[in-house]
């Protein structure tokens, strides 16, 4: 599931015309798979894992988190706990499964918005795939 994941979400990606990289954890934050794409920035393996880790530890969309997270906000410095590891911005979304988390995609590569873009693709044949495998 997670290779047929990342593929969409590559798919996806040179839609938009944005190397990306794409990582999968399961529901303990465990790397299950990640790819980066040719000429992709190296610097976003590490944000694209730590995205996806964020978002499974708090089962929340990393979006979620920027307002959250900003100065004066109430969880303004939660980016420092967890050994740096919480990101702030969009591109980390959990996958759920009969209402609990079973994993997270994150996406690294473009802008905020266009990470968010190339996860949901990954999120949208993740849910078909569970559909799929339910019926």
């Amino acid at each position: 599931m997670a290779k047929e994941m990342i593929e969409h979400a590559e798919h996806e990606a040179r839609k938009i015309g944005v190397p990306m990289v794409v990582s999968v954890v399961d529901e303990g934050g465990n790397f299950i798979a990640c790819h980066r794409m040719d000429d992709a920035l190296l610097v976003s393996v590490d944000i694209a894992q730590n995205k996806a880790w964020t978002s499974v530890a708090l089962k929340m969309p990393t979006e979620k988190l920027a307002e959250a997270g900003a100065p004066g906000a109430e969880l303004y410095g939660i980016n420092t706990t967890n050994s740096g590891r919480v990101v702030l911005f969009g591109g980390g979304i959990p996958l759920f499964s009969d209402n609990k988390v079973v994993g997270a995609v994150g996406v690294s590569g473009g802008s905020v918005k266009e990470d968010i873009q190339v996860a949901q693709a990954a999120v949208k044949a993740f849910e078909k795939m569970a559909t799929q495998v339910k019926a």
